[in-house]
């Protein structure tokens, strides 16, 4: 969807980058970056430098970057067409969990119209586009962080640490302070919850899987509305 809209915009001056971000690295990101086909740069964050840099709390976030390297719009949730998953029949051999997260994934408030509609308002205008925001706004949007918030943020950074030195025991229990810290940081949540081995339960080590928080916040309230007024 990113390559589309790249084809689309990159010739009246858009340049698209989109970061992965993956402790996994490479090996757990190839497949998708090799499918997508990119003809525009498509880098992997192993570190999580970005989110951790920008803010970024859940994917896909998009941050606008304009000519002079300033940040116009801060991250918010960038979806470039309405996601092919959120059709998704229910399988008829589907299980109660799958339809139960399938259920939930149609839930989801995507706002993929009204994103794409200020991305081209900003290429045409440039900074006279009512969407680009004022220096004060984009301050205003991205707060500083609470003290648990930079709490959680450094037991994200160690949890990584340890599990690229093979320790997944202590990497879990950092992880796990990181996701009850920052319990709104999805980020957090689904990195932790990808690099558990195929036999650990994400509700027996943290307490919670995508389904449970879902249904917890409610899956309108998974993805915040957008600010373009």
């Amino acid at each position: 969807m990113w390559q589309a809209l790249y084809q689309e915009l990159g010739p009246h001056g858009l340049q698209i980058v989109t970061v992965a971000l993956d402790t996994g690295g490479v090996e757990a990101v190839r497949s998708w970056i090799e499918a997508a086909q990119p003809q525009h740069p498509s880098l992997i964050d192993q570190a999580h430098v970005v989110d951790e840099l920008f803010g970024i709390t859940n994917v896909p976030s998009g941050i606008w970057i304009d000519e002079q390297g300033t940040i116009v719009r801060p991250p918010e949730t960038a979806y470039p067409a309405r996601p092919n998953y959120q059709e998704r029949e229910i399988p008829p051999d589907a299980s109660a969990r799958e339809i139960a997260e399938i259920g939930e994934v149609k839930k989801l408030r995507t706002e993929a119209e009204k994103y794409v509609f200020a991305l081209r308002d900003w290429v045409a205008h440039g900074a006279t586009s009512r969407f680009v925001l004022t220096s004060e706004e984009v301050r205003r949007r991205s707060r500083p962080r609470s003290r648990e918030e930079a709490r959680a943020a450094a037991h994200f950074e160690l949890g990584q640490h340890l599990h690229r030195l093979c320790h997944p025991e202590h990497a879990i229990r950092h992880f796990r302070e990181a996701y009850h810290r920052h319990p709104d940081n999805w980020t957090y949540k689904r990195q932790a919850w990808e690099l558990l081995g195929p036999d650990q339960n994400p509700l027996e080590v943290y307490g919670g899987d995508w389904l449970s928080d879902v249904r917890k916040i409610g899956a309108e309230n998974y993805y915040p509305p957008l600010e373009m007024e």
